[in-house]
């Protein structure tokens, strides 16, 4: 499979299933314009295993908030079972 394709297949099945949460609210991550960011980091990181992998993209990715001023890592808005639903979509790679 061609890496463009990989990144691409990636990115849809990213913005379908992680979500930011707030409060009790879901942001989908294609709905937020994050999901090609996190798929680049994840295929940057997949050497290292579907876990570190996850991990470390998600650190890598500062979300702008506000007028764009401040940024919160991308892991601190994301919960322990979207963290585990990432790895899953890894492990299928």
């Amino acid at each position: 499979m061609n890496s463009q394709l990989l990144i691409s297949d990636l990115e849809e099945i990213i913005s379908e299933t992680i979500f930011i949460k707030i409060e009790k609210w879901n942001l989908y991550l294609g709905d937020a314009g994050l999901a090609r960011n996190l798929a680049l980091e994840c295929i940057r990181n997949l050497d290292k295993g579907s876990h570190e992998a996850a991990k470390l993209s998600l650190n890598a990715i500062k979300v702008k908030i506000g007028n764009g001023t401040e940024t919160i890592l991308l892991s601190k808005m994301v919960t322990s079972s979207q963290i585990f639903d990432l790895e899953q979509i890894l492990d299928s790679l």
